[in-house]
């Protein structure tokens, strides 16, 4: 038997979700969730996605324009297994309350706290924690980044610190910032090292400053080493390493734009790169230090995560059958 599928936020994170959850042969997309019937609304309907409303305050909305619901997210969570929750952060927490009255699993992203699940999630790094749980966290876009490069190095690990350069805003977003700008943190440091913690026990701390771009973020990571490493060891590790990839300025990847032209010529859905991508030149061991870095596209990395969590939570294949299985129906290239 599949097993049955609800995205509650058809936005950024839910659809892409979404996507990948249709191309897996162990699951079935039952339906998701909008709160007004805009584009994506649309576009859903035509892929054949049932829409329901977000909850039946937002049902005049659809027939107010004449777009027919499937009803609303009480009935979508009747008809599921498990829900995964792309709603803004904040809002799953609300909802988990609604979740555990239908008596369904929930797969929830990074804008919740750790405390929302029972378990946070990177299929790399923690896979196993999270089999049979009935509440999941798949963190954030930055910190599944971070713990995938991070936990193929967690045995040389002494200290970690990461600077994170963050896009402002995801490319469909015109109503956020800054324009011109770069706004630091000045919570120092940032939350992504607990975040990293909540997966992968390592010592690590960040800070992170936003910048006036969208295509993806940018991560300099510096790691005192407890045991010796060179950095051909460390190349070889990550071209080992699944849903990693090496990227050289030799062969024109100058920035995060030729990154992001290099998903477009995969020809895969919404330019996505699953990938982590490291700079190969950018690795240098200087003492026992590490350097290294990297770019995350924060549309698109924690998507595989999302699949993975829930082979884990209904025990559908072990941490490598399920990464191999995600990865091949995604056409992630390792």
């Amino acid at each position: 038997m599949k097993v049955k599928v609800g995205v509650n936020g058809y936005g950024t994170i839910g659809k892409r979700v979404a996507y990948a959850v249709s191309r897996q042969d162990d699951m079935k997309l039952i339906g998701v969730t909008k709160t007004k019937p805009d584009f994506e609304a649309y576009r859903s309907r035509e892929l054949g996605i049932p829409i329901y409303a977000a909850s039946v305050e937002f049902l005049p909305r659809f027939e107010k324009v004449g777009f027919e619901a499937s009803g609303t997210l009480e009935d979508l969570l009747n008809k599921v297994d498990v829900i995964v929750d792309a709603t803004p952060g904040g809002m799953g927490v609300k909802n988990k309350v609604l979740y555990e009255k239908a008596g369904v699993k929930a797969v929830f992203e990074g804008g919740e706290k750790a405390s929302t699940a029972e378990v946070s999630f990177v299929a790399q790094a923690n896979y196993e924690k999270a089999i049979g749980k009935d509440y999941v966290r798949v963190v954030s876009c930055n910190t599944t980044g971070l713990t995938r490069t991070l936990s193929a190095l967690q045995e040389y690990i002494d200290y970690a610190y990461a600077v994170m350069i963050r896009r402002a805003a995801d490319p469909n977003d015109s109503k956020r910032g800054p324009i011109n700008a770069i706004t630091p943190s000045v919570i120092v440091p940032s939350h992504h090292g607990p975040d990293v913690q909540t997966v992968l026990p390592i010592n690590i701390e960040t800070s992170a400053f936003i910048v006036p771009t969208t295509l993806m973020h940018v991560h300099s990571i510096m790691i005192e080493l407890k045991k010796p490493l060179t950095e051909k060891d460390v190349i070889d590790i990550f071209e080992n390493t699944t849903r990693v990839l090496l990227f050289e300025k030799e062969k024109g990847f100058d920035s995060t734009a030729q990154i992001i032209e290099f998903a477009r010529d995969l020809h895969r859905e919404w330019n996505n790169l699953y990938e982590i991508a490291v700079w190969k030149e950018s690795i240098n061991i200087r003492g026992n230090r590490l350097f290294y870095i990297q770019a995350v596209h924060q549309e698109s990395d924690v998507v595989p995560e999302n699949v993975d969590a829930i082979r884990a939570m209904f025990e559908l294949a072990d941490k490598w059958g399920s990464i191999r299985k995600t990865n091949m129906s995604l056409g992630i290239l390792k």
